[in-house]
């Protein structure tokens, strides 16, 4: 009796949305690499507050694109997909429209 109260469902990750995290870091993550001048704000420098959130979103997006799961509560609500896609849609913006 006590083993099927202690059975645990394992919920299989949602492999399209782990996806679409990767690639949506792997881009975010080249750029910064590799000419991370394209990432200047309209007055020709770099916002250090915007690029913590955005190396955040790039992280998250990782960390939940190879299907990583963590223990600690911070680090379970700080790199999941919730927190990742809007930092990371906000680096496109940065990269793209500015």
């Amino acid at each position: 009796m006590t083993e099927v109260a202690m059975t645990q469902e394992k919920s299989q990750p949602n492999r399209f949305a782990m996806l679409i995290s990767f690639l949506m870091a792997l881009p975010l993550a080249a750029v910064l690499l590799i000419h991370p001048s394209m990432m200047l704000d309209a007055n020709g420098e770099y916002s250090h507050r915007a690029m913590m959130f955005i190396m955040i979103g790039i992280s998250g997006g990782f960390i939940h694109g190879v299907g990583f799961v963590a223990k600690f509560w911070l680090w379970k609500y700080l790199f999941n997909p919730y927190v990742a896609w809007p930092l990371m849609i906000f680096g496109y913006y940065t990269w793209l429209f500015k």
